[in-house]
């Protein structure tokens, strides 16, 4: 496996049917220069066992449109939900995507009944803007400008305790 990591029953996360897959998979095979702007895999480290799992698969619906617009997408396997994996790969992917000058916003769509991925999306320092594109969706928006203010920064770095560098 490519991975190497073990894949947990009940893969893959959420909200990830094969029409999805299959999406993700024609995008990939039309756009070979998309690196990083597809699908990522987040692996957790079990130091006991000394091996991985996959627990989250995410990423982008593609490249970034001519206004410096990325959408980003995200499903967590249930068992780790409320651990704050989810925020964890949320926050690496959208500063990964800010890390690329032409990202003006990183973008998400989500159901209003998934509390969850609102509550998620809050914390990693994204608002509601209004309906989202596909039907019952709402949209959640990211400027790069809120992402760069210095308490968003701040949110974003480990915490260091007293003492510490």
């Amino acid at each position: 496996m490519l991975l190497d990591a073990r894949i947990p029953e009940g893969w893959p996360p959420p909200l990830n049917d094969e029409s999805s897959m299959r999406w993700m998979l024609r995008y990939m095979e039309a756009n070979p220069g998309a690196d990083g702007w597809t699908s990522w895999y987040f692996l957790l480290r079990d130091p006991q066992a000394k091996a991985r799992a996959a627990i989250e698969n995410g990423g982008f619906k593609g490249r970034p449109t001519a206004d410096g617009t990325v959408e980003i997408g995200y499903s967590l396997m249930e068992t780790h939900h409320g651990k704050g994996y989810g925020a964890e790969a949320t926050r690496a992917l959208v500063g990964w995507a800010f890390s690329h000058p032409e990202i003006r916003r990183v973008v998400a769509h989500t159901l209003p009944e998934l509390g969850r991925s609102i509550h998620l999306l809050e914390k990693c320092g994204f608002t509601l803007v209004g309906p989202g594109t596909e039907e019952g969706a709402i949209l959640f928006e990211l400027p790069r400008e809120v992402f760069e203010r210095p308490v968003a920064r701040a949110a974003r770095e480990p915490q260091r305790g007293a003492g510490s560098p």
